[in-house]
């Protein structure tokens, strides 16, 4: 299992030290979340901050943006060398170009669906992405509880991944712990997304080795 931590739910106020553990820990990525308040009532960080992180961490960042019209920032997240610009279904109208235009800056797609998107939508931009994302809360806070109908929208987009022939990912977001995890891992996720769990533990490694021991 891949883990990618949330720097949302990170203390701010010691950014650097919460960098030093996480470079040393076994995390795959880290997820990053930004949010404009207006595609989400929240707003998290901006670039600004996003550079900072960029130049602190020593693993791949996975940019999940929570804003209205991603794709004007496709030479932001390209300048950050994300590894993934990561874009919500239902915040793109041309989702063909604007994968294609990811693609071209040098990042991989990825996009994200809200809770009550059906994964039905991918079906003709599948083999466009090499991510799916869903999210298994509303977006737009940390803290939330695990909505249990994710794990049937995980077992359904890994067969329309099947059918398809596409070689996208299943990331999974929101209301991560030791639990649902599981329950997401033998649902056929491949990464998961834990903000508070990780960031919020006593010892944040172990629950990153906890999380990727699930199969």
């Amino acid at each position: 299992m891949l883990v990618a931590p949330s720097l949302l739910a990170a203390d701010f106020g010691n950014l650097e030290r919460e960098m030093q553990w996480f470079n040393r820990s076994r995390a795959d990525m880290l997820h990053l979340d930004v949010m404009d308040g207006v595609f989400v009532p929240n707003i998290s960080f901006g670039f600004p901050v996003l550079k900072h992180v960029a130049r602190l961490c020593r693993k791949p960042l996975d940019v999940h943006l929570m804003i209205v019209d991603p794709q004007k920032f496709i030479p932001q997240v390209a300048g950050l060398n994300a590894r993934y610009m990561n874009v919500h279904y239902e915040a793109v109208t041309h989702h063909h170009r604007v994968f294609q235009q990811i693609r071209e800056a040098g990042m991989k797609p990825a996009v994200t669906l809200c809770p009550s998107t059906p994964v039905r939508m991918l079906e003709d931009i599948l083999c466009d992405v090499d991510m799916v994302l869903l999210m298994s809360v509303n977006p737009g806070f940390g803290g939330q509880k695990f909505i249990p109908h994710t794990l049937k929208k995980v077992e359904a987009l890994r067969r329309l991944i099947q059918e398809t022939g596409s070689q996208a990912i299943i990331e999974v977001d929101g209301g991560v712990n030791g639990q649902t995890g599981r329950q997401l891992a033998e649902a056929g996720a491949d990464v998961l997304v834990a903000g508070s769990y990780v960031f919020g533990a006593e010892n944040p490694e172990a629950m990153i080795d906890e999380l990727k021991s699930l199969t």
